[in-house]
């Protein structure tokens, strides 16, 4: 079962649960899986990888969004953005704890060679392929940046 038909089967039973803000959640993933099927030059499926990248997206989104939320003393929109977050983190791959993309990072670095800051955009761009979904793009910079100064 792919992702796309997963979610589909968990949105039947959050709304036989009557969980308000599961099932929100995964119609606005169900969402954007449509649109991302049916957008221009799509060929009408949707791989598990851009799947996986789509949720990251909505992830990513909901944070900022709880960020700007708490900045402006909206704690209760907030909490609504963090919870959907948690149901939204269920459908990623387990994400790399930092010491383990740490040890990820200095192997890839070991492979590139780099020795200097000025080495980071041939190390970033192996690692974002090789740790694309298990790692966030500004925790792997991060974590760059730190090991090559």
């Amino acid at each position: 079962m792919n992702l796309f038909d997963k979610i589909s089967e968990d949105i039947k039973d959050a709304m036989r649960a009557k969980d308000k803000i599961r099932l929100e959640a995964l119609r606005g993933v169900k969402k954007e899986f449509l649109e991302a099927k049916t957008s221009k030059g799509s060929d009408g499926e949707l791989d598990d990888d851009t799947a996986i990248k789509i949720v990251q997206k909505m992830v990513k989104q909901r944070r900022d969004s709880a960020e700007i939320y708490t900045s402006q003393g909206r704690a209760d929109l907030a909490e609504k953005e963090l919870s959907e977050v948690s149901v939204l983190e269920q459908y990623l791959p387990k994400q790399l704890t930092p010491e383990e993309l740490e040890a990820q990072l200095k192997e890839i670095i070991a492979q590139v060679g780099a020795s200097s800051a000025a080495d980071m955009g041939k190390v970033m761009g192996v690692a974002t392929k090789a740790l694309a979904g298990v790692a966030p793009g500004k925790a792997i910079s991060e974590t760059v940046k730190k090991l090559l100064s």
